[in-house]
């Protein structure tokens, strides 16, 4: 490596995984062309990587959030565009960072000619800060992760619906309590004791995952939020319909109707599943296919039993939805939600759609995914949009989802009032 050139990361080196951090080079010759790269390893083992072809100005300088990418993973100017754009070396991978113990770790580089080293930088990005703390929930039939914020509270609570199938994210729980927020993430199958697979669901789950948070001792308010992605959007709709407790729910990129299992309610059935129909399911040449038309329509007579009543809801929504998501079309199905709302004379809801964003809308400035192997559907399934506008929602989204929850969780004390919520 060269002693003069310096990479810099600023204000540190080590932060939050979904904080922004600036990228800066020094010591290069004037107008030098080098190649910026980042580098990483998930939980699997999987790498991925980037790299983007930079001049430096007449001064020797580079900084990602003033100077344009000339080509690579990306061009334009783009920030923290080598770490959202970050492929896996295999094809259909899908970027995994569950455990909330192990940080996000990017080597980030500068190169020149063939692959000659000039500096190097690490950047650790935390998934839990100093004092936020992890308990293991073993409790009744529920199973997850407990996210603490420091401090008596009390803390606005939220149920975290981040994973459907087998085993537990704790990824956006724990950034969530970082932000001063008490929040369980929960499984529903595969996970510790619980069965590998299922045929049905039952609300009552939720229902002791709501009173197990409200009961907790740093908990505040009369009630709790919930978060959902993709199959648990349906749920969340579900538990702000049926249960009590539930003060403000976030939907993203889910479903209308209840889908795939049925759902029950005190050994009662309180929906049947909305089916999907594999033959609607359209191949690419990518090896991915488009599953976003393989969902039966809810609209039918025949399944109209599947369409959730989320008129009956005491609670406020927040609908987030993808324009270009290729696993189902969350864009009708909120289009659909918002219409039966008027319809029901009811104006407690806020919705979004992101042109360009894809279905895994998730915390900012991981890697992109656009495709990888759906459970459900049993194969490989485009997830779409474009990396950098899906990037780009991302960090919209994820302001927008705090302020929805601090606005809407009543707490005995303002949470402004604790040093997390500006964090």
């Amino acid at each position: 490596m060269s002693s003069q050139v310096r990479l810099k990361l600023l204000p540190s080196a080590r932060c939050l995984f979904d904080e922004p951090v600036q990228v800066k080079v020094a010591g290069l010759r004037s107008r030098q062309v080098v190649t910026m790269r980042a580098r990483s390893t998930d939980e699997r083992g999987m790498v991925f990587s980037s790299s983007a072809t930079y001049k430096a100005d007449g001064s020797g300088e580079i900084h990602l959030d003033r100077d344009p990418s000339l080509s690579g993973s990306y061009i334009g100017v783009e920030p923290m565009g080598l770490l959202w754009s970050m492929k896996a070396d295999r094809l259909h991978k899908r970027f995994q960072k569950n455990n909330s113990l192990n940080p996000h770790v990017v080597k980030f580089s500068v190169e020149e000619g063939e692959g000659r080293t000039l500096a190097e930088e690490t950047n650790e990005r935390l998934l839990i800060r100093d004092g936020v703390g992890r308990i293991p929930v073993k409790e009744g039939n529920v199973r997850g992760v407990l996210f603490t914020p420091p401090g008596d509270g009390p803390f606005p609570a939220v149920l975290d619906l981040y994973t459907f199938g087998g085993g537990l994210s704790e990824k956006r729980a724990s950034l969530l309590a970082n932000k001063g927020f008490v929040v369980l993430t929960v499984a529903l199958y595969g996970h510790d004791d619980m069965p590998k697979d299922i045929k049905e669901i039952h609300l009552d789950y939720f229902e002791e995952a709501i009173e197990f948070l409200r009961k907790h001792d740093k908990v505040g308010g009369k009630g709790i939020g919930i978060i959902s992605l993709s199959k648990s959007g349906d749920l969340a709709l579900s538990a702000a319909t049926y249960l009590s407790g539930v003060e403000a729910t976030v939907w993203i990129n889910g479903h209308s109707a209840n889908t795939i299992f049925p759902l029950y309610y005190k050994k009662s059935l309180l929906h049947p599943a909305l089916l999907f129909d594999t033959g609607r399911i359209i191949p690419s040449e990518s090896g991915a296919s488009i599953g976003k038309y393989a969902m039966n329509n809810p609209l039918l007579e025949e399944n109209k039993a599947s369409l959730i009543p989320i008129e009956k809801a005491k609670g406020p929504f927040l609908f987030l939805s993808s324009e270009e998501d290729m696993n189902w079309d969350s864009k009708t199905c909120m289009d659909m939600m918002v219409e039966r709302l008027k319809h029901h004379g009811k104006d407690n809801f806020e919705s979004m759609c992101y042109p360009r964003a894809g279905h895994y809308l998730e915390p900012p400035y991981g890697p992109y995914c656009p495709s990888s192997f759906h459970g459900l559907w049993g194969q490989r399934i485009q997830w779409g949009g474009e990396a950098r506008s899906h990037a780009a929602a991302e960090v919209h989204m994820w302001k927008k989802i705090q302020e929805f929850f601090r606005t809407n969780l009543s707490c005995d004390e303002e949470i402004n009032n604790n040093s997390f919520a500006s964090s």
